[in-house]
């Protein structure tokens, strides 16, 4: 959903979302070297990209609704690379280029190569094939993986089995090369492996894309850590070390601190949590599929046509679980009935306005119902900040939500995002085919 507004409400949208009362105060002093986690070898400390502490953080004065609008707005675009692969557009079991047109919402240290060296890469759980910019890459950010001073790099023969499920793949002496391309911007570079060390845990002969070239300004700056469910992805190559089994708690967009986890491994997953079974689509086997069911808000089951919910292998239709989009979004219909059950309880004298691609604020006082979430085994009763964007400074308030871009390819895609997840431990246990969901403050 793209929206826009004029200079005289921006300049009063300014005023409301004030940064001091949300914590953003450009006099905050965060404790970045402390961290309520420490290392191990299946945990790991996640932050927000926007957070103080964060070294990929916009250091230009923007403010709190600013920040939210503007990942609003390229959450349209990550929509439609998560629509174009269930679409069929990118059949192979590699993720599209056009995985970079996302908003790296949140990150993770990883180390690589031998001695190792550090980047701080975006977690996204509806990708496959992890890359990082490398020395001598045209349009990367100044912060590169150095390969030539590592001892254990190398680059993958166009021979190898892994050369094959690179998409628009090439040779170059006897090297696995890509171009791949995404919008009007391109990534380009070479197969690769080394050491990756997340935590304590080194995997060696790690097969990775080593950027040699990108255009384009949406592309997470020092990499991206694919958790996907294909062959290249992170959590594939590491099955025999973690069993194909990852948790994490996402952090609130607030949070100065490393504070949220990701848990690699069965070992520590909580024991008693709510789960729901994982579905696959054999078109595009990256993506977590979950069976929404249902929406209620307040005790009310909202009356969704069933076809908007309905998981499909053979169209890609159905809901996901992604890191990697911002606010949850539904298909048009499905959207439309829980917005207008939403505004119901509003009451019918209050006003309704916009702000962005928010099409549901209030600008006045409200009594906010609950929204639950109903999935098959599971209901998850999510508290207001999961699915609100509220000023502490004054009765602004809007739904985080919004209606899938409502083109043919976009329309059959509901995607439970980032924003409703923080806070919440959300595990995905592939072996048992299960996804489980537990609140866990971790800001």
């Amino acid at each position: 959903m793209e929206g826009s507004i004029n200079i005289l409400s921006l300049l009063s949208l300014l005023l409301i979302f004030s940064l001091a009362p949300l914590g953003w105060s450009a006099n905050t002093n965060p404790k970045c070297a402390k961290s309520n986690y420490k290392d191990s070898s299946t945990v790991l400390q996640v932050l927000h990209v926007n957070s103080p502490c964060s070294p990929l953080r916009q250091h230009e004065s923007s403010s709190w609704v600013d920040t939210v609008l503007q990942m609003q707005s390229k959450d349209t675009t990550r929509l439609q690379y998560l629509a174009s692969l269930v679409a069929g557009r990118s059949f192979v079991p590699v993720a599209s280029g056009r995985q970079v047109l996302q908003t790296p919402t949140y990150i993770v240290k990883a180390k690589i190569g031998t001695p190792p060296q550090t980047l701080m890469v975006a977690l996204d759980n509806s990708n496959d094939l992890s890359w990082f910019p490398c020395s001598g890459c045209v349009g990367c950010s100044s912060t590169v993986f150095a390969s030539a001073k590592s001892t254990t790099f190398n680059n993958v023969s166009c021979e190898r089995a892994q050369c094959s499920l690179v998409p628009r793949r090439s040779c170059d002496a006897g090297t696995c090369t890509f171009n791949l391309t995404y919008g009007g911007s391109s990534i380009g570079g070479s197969l690769t492996e080394d050491t990756l060390t997340l935590a304590t845990d080194p995997v060696p002969q790690f097969d990775f894309g080593c950027l040699q070239k990108t255009t384009g300004s949406s592309a997470p700056p020092q990499g991206l850590l694919a958790l996907g469910r294909g062959p290249l992805s992170f959590m594939s190559q590491t099955q025999s070390l973690y069993q194909s089994t990852f948790s994490y708690c996402l952090p609130s967009y607030k949070s100065p601190n490393f504070s949220g986890t990701l848990r690699l491994g069965p070992n520590g997953q909580p024991k008693r949590i709510k789960t729901t079974p994982l579905l696959r689509n054999p078109r595009r086997s990256s993506f977590y599929y979950v069976n929404l069911v249902g929406v209620k808000v307040g005790r009310r089951i909202v009356d969704i046509p069933p076809s908007a919910l309905a998981f499909n292998p053979n169209t890609g239709a159905g809901t996901i679980i992604d890191s990697g989009t911002v606010f949850t979004r539904l298909v048009e219909p499905a959207y439309t009935a829980v917005r207008n059950e939403f505004r119901r309880r509003m009451g019918r004298n209050t006003t309704v306005t916009s702000l962005g691609g928010f099409d549901t604020c209030y600008t006045v006082p409200v009594t906010i119902p609950t929204i639950t979430l109903m999935f098959a085994g599971m209901n998850v009763t999510l508290p207001q900040d999961n699915f609100l964007i509220h000023s502490s400074s004054s009765s602004t308030t809007c739904l985080a939500m919004a209606a899938s871009p409502a083109d043919p390819v976009n329309s059959v895609l509901n995607v439970i995002a980032s924003w409703q997840q923080q806070n919440h431990r959300i595990l995905f246990d592939v072996p048992n085919s299960r996804v489980g969901v537990a609140r866990e403050p971790c800001s």
